[in-house]
């Protein structure tokens, strides 16, 4: 028995050192350690601070307007408790950030003012555009400046037949028509969009872009297909030699020299002919050019880069028109303009697809249209035939990938 309890006390004895020698090696407890263990039941809500045009617009009572037809950046202001020394003011801040004449009717502005029981004007915000606008900062000293609404580009694709015209079929896909003023532009070297086929089709995987879930009208194609006259033309969008530039599939440029057409969309009223009955003089003689029929004021565009060699009226004749020398081959003419683009002068140097003018019906004429006439080596030549050399290939180093990208965009084309 007694043997029993000295194993008994060495056992404990046994234990208790053990356990005094865990305590001195266990690791010491730190605050951290503690606070790890506490357990967070509530927690503070942080408020979202909500801007616009980079203003933190709870702070202040926002009151959004339409500038009306009379109203200037003066009128609104002073409706909004400004005095005219203060207006005149903000004016010499606006120098050189933003011209305040083109303030027009129809845009958006907002003003915001102060809570106080006798509130102040502190900024108005002018939306030049969806995605522009200008802050006037009518605190302190005054200060003007510019800002961009964030954006995001959407990807989206269409696909269609036209029945009557480009413009309607994209309507009736319920995509916005000016996709196909982009469409013609990239095949304004290769289609004559004045001169489309029914059920002609078209496939397009495109960009557009957004702002505030607004879709704006501006596109960027990524692919098209475009069949017509029993032809398919493909577009390839790639960047070479720093330019991005449409290919078709075996890496030649869409763009050529001249464009097919010197505007937008609109019908052949007559064509090229030695013998056109006139509608005003009423008889028979050579009409050596393509009239288009469209709206007055519709853009007219140079179809080449050139020089303008000569800017004139004729009275009994082309009315308002411009001629441009392309090279030593080709000289171009734009008649019964309504008026002319700022800027263009005889000696001016134009680029292709620069506005020259607006259609209009000055001189000879029974309504608004171009005339548009083509002379090669001083020779009156059908517009509509003129050859156009296209711009440079993709290249031998470019090739590979190059036709990888095209491999891809030409099979999601195909699935459309």
């Amino acid at each position: 028995m007694q043997k029993i309890k000295k194993k008994y006390s060495i056992a404990v004895g046994i234990l208790l050192a053990v356990a005094a020698l865990v305590l001195v090696f266990l690791p010491k407890r730190t605050a951290d350690d503690m606070l790890d263990e506490v357990q967070v039941t509530d927690s503070v809500e942080v408020e979202e601070i909500v801007y616009k045009y980079g203003i933190p617009t709870d702070d202040y009572e926002v009151d959004y307007g339409i500038v009306k037809s009379g109203q200037n950046l003066s009128y609104i202001l002073s409706d909004h408790g400004l005095s005219h020394r203060e207006v005149h003011r903000v004016n010499e801040r606006a120098e050189g950030v933003f011209d305040v004449r083109t303030i027009r009717a129809g845009q958006s502005y907002a003003v915001f003012t102060t809570r106080d029981s006798v509130p102040q004007t502190v900024f108005l915000v002018y939306e030049e555009s969806p995605k522009s606008y200008v802050v006037f900062d009518l605190r302190g000293d005054y200060s003007v400046r510019r800002g961009e609404n964030p954006s995001v580009w959407r990807q989206k694709t269409v696909k269609g037949r036209v029945e009557s015209s480009l413009w309607v079929a994209m309507q009736n896909r319920e995509t916005s028509p000016l996709l196909a003023m982009v469409l013609s532009g990239i095949y304004g070297w290769s289609i004559d969009f004045f001169d489309l086929k029914k059920d002609d089709e078209f496939r397009v995987i495109y960009e557009q872009e957004y702002v505030d879930d607004k879709a704006l009208d501006n596109f960027h194609v990524l692919a098209a297909a475009f069949r017509h006259s029993d032809s398919t033309y493909y577009a390839i969008p790639f960047v070479q030699e720093g330019e991005e530039l449409y290919y078709n599939e075996q890496g030649n440029s869409l763009e050529g020299a001249f464009l097919k057409a010197p505007l937008d969309f609109y019908r052949i009223s007559s064509r090229f002919s030695n013998a056109r009955f006139h509608p005003v003089l009423k008889r028979y003689r050579a009409h050596h050019g393509v009239d288009y029929a469209a709206p007055a004021g519709t853009p007219v565009y140079a179809v080449g880069n050139g020089k303008v060699i000569a800017k004139a009226y004729q009275r009994n004749g082309g009315g308002n028109y411009i001629k441009i020398r392309h090279n030593r081959t080709y000289v171009t003419t734009y008649m019964h303009l309504s008026r002319f683009a700022k800027g263009i002068q005889v000696g001016s140097e134009v680029k292709q697809k620069q506005v020259i003018g607006y259609v209009g019906s000055t001189g000879l004429s029974t309504g608004p249209h171009l005339d548009f006439r083509v002379h090669e080596n001083g020779k009156p030549i059908n517009p509509l035939t003129i050859k156009s050399q296209p711009k440079k290939p993709i290249s031998a180093q470019n090739r590979p990938q190059f036709t990888t990208l095209c491999d891809s965009l030409l099979h999601r084309l195909e699935a459309l």
